[in-house]
């Protein structure tokens, strides 16, 4: 590749519309914008969603659900999923990312839910535990650290 051989895709440049330069161009006189109205006018126009005085859809439509600003989102994982691990290894939050079965850190980390059934002997280091996980992992002869 060479400097001088550079040059952006075709169709990614495109000349300027050169208006009011005579009616041979097409875009003389009026420069495109027809004969007079609102949109012929200097700063003419609406405003995006305006429907001419009509209620406009975005009031039309019911207002649903409700965001609290309050909740505790956790990134989960179930006591099956830690199946996945060798006896003895210390599962935490970094080690389920870097493995992929979580895909996101949350704000107030990891919570480890007790849906399945685990059959390895693993410590697990988490933010919460619900008490069937703690439960679970206890039995199977791991420990439930909680961080």
């Amino acid at each position: 590749m060479k400097m001088h051989a550079l040059m952006p895709a075709d169709g990614a440049r495109t000349k300027a519309k050169r208006l009011g330069r005579g009616i041979g161009s097409g875009l003389g006189k009026t420069s495109g914008k027809g004969h007079k109205g609102q949109w012929a006018r200097s700063g003419g126009g609406v405003r995006p969603g305006f429907e001419g005085g009509q209620i406009t859809l975005m009031r039309r439509l019911p207002k649903r659900g409700f965001n609290n600003k309050f909740q505790k989102v956790f990134s989960v994982v179930n006591v099956d999923k830690l199946n996945a691990f060798d006896d003895g290894t210390v599962v935490d939050l970094s080690l389920l990312l870097e493995t992929g079965v979580i895909k996101k850190v949350e704000a107030y980390g990891l919570k480890v839910l007790g849906d399945g059934e685990l059959t390895k002997k693993l410590t697990v280091k988490a933010a919460k535990f619900t008490a069937s996980a703690k439960e679970k992992i206890e039995k199977a002869g791991g420990t439930a650290e909680v961080i």
